[in-house]
């Protein structure tokens, strides 16, 4: 890089003294002296330092794209490691979820598996102590419904019998 810079300073400061000696060749007439056609040394070094300077924001804004493709690149490969991360923690959590969810049905199955056999065996004990028939064990509920009507005239009834 600063061999770069270096070259590219030597080559400026070659070009503008070859402009120079051209310039300062056709100047007119036998006038010797500094003449108004030939730069002076602090001019050539301005120039000199001018395009260095442009040289070198040129290379720095360069250098600087260079780096926010650079980062924006590290910035999307890291969300892309995040939310494959992520994703699967949820599935590591989601089959957790299903596996226990499994787990709690099959204990809820066997748990009602053996109260039916329990009540199987109470009835199959009760049938052989006493040799009654085993009835079902299901409960059923009836309804009866009842209307009320409000009596418009107070009645007295006597019971049959009495009078």
């Amino acid at each position: 890089m600063i061999g770069r810079r270096l070259g590219r300073g030597l080559a400026c400061c070659l070009l503008s003294l070859a402009v120079g000696g051209t310039i300062a060749g056709c100047s007119s007439g036998g006038e010797s002296g500094s003449g108004h056609g030939e730069p002076s040394a602090e001019a050539i070094e301005r120039n000199e330092e001018a395009e260095q300077k442009k040289a070198e924001a040129a290379e720095i804004a360069k250098d600087r794209e260079l780096l926010t493709a650079v980062e924006g690149k590290k910035r999307e490969e890291s969300a892309e490691i995040n939310a494959k991360r992520k994703e699967a923690a949820a599935a590591a959590k989601a089959k957790k979820r299903e596996q226990a969810a499994e787990k709690a049905a099959k204990a809820k199955e066997a748990e009602a598996s053996a109260r039916i056999k329990k009540a199987e065996e109470a009835a199959k004990s009760k049938g052989k102590k006493g040799q009654e028939p085993v009835e079902n064990t299901s409960t059923t509920f009836t309804t009866t419904t009842t209307s009320t009507t409000p009596a418009t005239t107070p009645t007295t009834t006597t019971p049959p019998g009495q009078g």
